[in-house]
């Protein structure tokens, strides 16, 4: 009797097996349309020879990132109108949102994954659903936090090839210079031209692609990551800030909080940097008009000029990124707009000429169908 009853154990747990094997083989597939319209909100100085700076604030959802060909697309829908705006030529440098290419984690994932109500719920279905990718992520995770270092490490040679496919596929199609946001990855490295993660700690990194698609030089590393990814992603603080020749001229990208801190723009300076690209992020929907509570955790921000009264984070921003101490001609900071799951995104993208700061102009009228305060935004600066 006890060996039938073993046999039958054994029996119910490779049916189990095999039956859980074959639900984590089966992915997503999505019919949502996504929404691809676009409102110019900011189109400063005159078209010339000399290029523009276009920033593309997305408005992104969990299910745009369900597969690489629905993110393209809705991607290169926003640059094609920006192309019938007259605002793409040979010389346009576009810049993309911090974390646009984090996200990438989400590809290919279980339909139980989108649906989840929290980030936390879903993370927790993209572990449950790429068992052994995420004990081997827990293995080889380096960060205090090492769940949220095993969520963000368990895809990352899958999302570096996103990333290169996604980004540079775009720069190629469209004949254009991207700053592609930035990507959470270990120890990321162009090898070949091809980008590659590595087996080392998290880094919150950018790349920028040529017109041809391939990348140009290597990923700038983020130094002064926020105080919240801390516990998983490392600052590259020892790390070069790089200066890109473009054919607009010679491009930096400081990735989020980095764009606050005089002493990056006097390295710049020091590299004769002439335009400056900020990836920026900010967490929680409605955080951009509430308190900035600052980075306590970075000594350098206690010496950071805020002024008497205290500022919300949207004042923070346009205080101290893209700052006067720069000789750079122009600059661009831009956000990401969204939902993901329970955590919302926020943030007024900006550019800066000669110092002088432009904002969103005042939009009076949403497109037909759109919520106000919602949608996607082109940012643009002709040089």
């Amino acid at each position: 009797m006890r060996k039938v009853l073993g046999s039958l154990t054994a029996t119910v747990l490779v049916i189990l097996l095999v039956s859980y094997g074959l639900w984590t083989s089966k992915r997503h597939v999505g019919h949502y349309l996504a929404d691809l319209r676009i409102q110019l909100v900011i189109n400063d100085g005159q078209p010339g020879e000399r290029g523009n700076l276009l920033g593309i604030q997305p408005e992104l959802f969990p299910s745009d990132y369900s597969s690489v060909k629905r993110l393209h697309r809705k991607l290169a829908a926003y640059l094609e109108q920006a192309r019938e705006h007259g605002l793409i030529n040979d010389k346009t440098i576009v810049v993309l949102p911090e974390h646009v290419g984090t996200w990438l984690f989400a590809i290919n994932e279980k339909s139980q994954f989108y649906q989840a109500t929290t980030l936390e719920e879903a993370l927790n279905w993209l572990a449950f659903s790429n068992p052994l990718l995420f004990v081997d992520a827990m293995f080889h995770a380096r960060g205090r936090d090492r769940l949220q270092d095993a969520h963000l490490r368990m895809k990352a040679n899958s999302m570096a090839q996103d990333y290169q496919d996604v980004f540079g596929g775009l720069a190629r199609e469209f004949g254009i210079t991207l700053v592609a946001g930035s990507i959470v990855l270990p120890s990321p490295q162009v090898n070949n031209g091809q980008l590659q993660a590595g087996h080392g700690a998290l880094y919150n990194s950018s790349l920028v692609f040529g017109r041809d698609g391939v990348p140009l030089g290597q990923p700038q590393r983020q130094l002064f990551p926020s105080g919240y990814q801390r516990g998983y992603i490392r600052p590259g603080k020892d790390a070069p800030l790089r200066v890109i020749d473009t054919p607009a001229g010679r491009l930096a990208v400081l990735i989020g909080s980095d764009s606050w801190y005089p002493d990056n723009y006097a390295r710049l300076n020091d590299s004769s940097a002439e335009l400056i690209a900020v990836p920026a992020f900010v967490a929680g929907s409605s955080s951009w008009s509430r308190p900035w509570h600052g980075e306590k955790h970075n000594p350098r921000a206690a010496h950071l000029d805020l002024g008497p009264k205290p500022l919300t984070e949207g004042e923070a921003w346009r205080r101290l990124a893209l700052t006067p101490a720069s000789t750079a001609k122009a600059g661009i900071s831009v956000f990401m707009r969204g939902q993901f799951w329970d955590q919302g995104v926020a943030g007024h993208s900006f550019a800066t000429r000669g110092g002088q700061s432009i904002a969103e102009q005042s939009i009076t009228a949403a497109p037909k169908g759109a919520r106000p305060g919602h949608g996607a935004r082109l940012i643009n600066l002709w040089l």
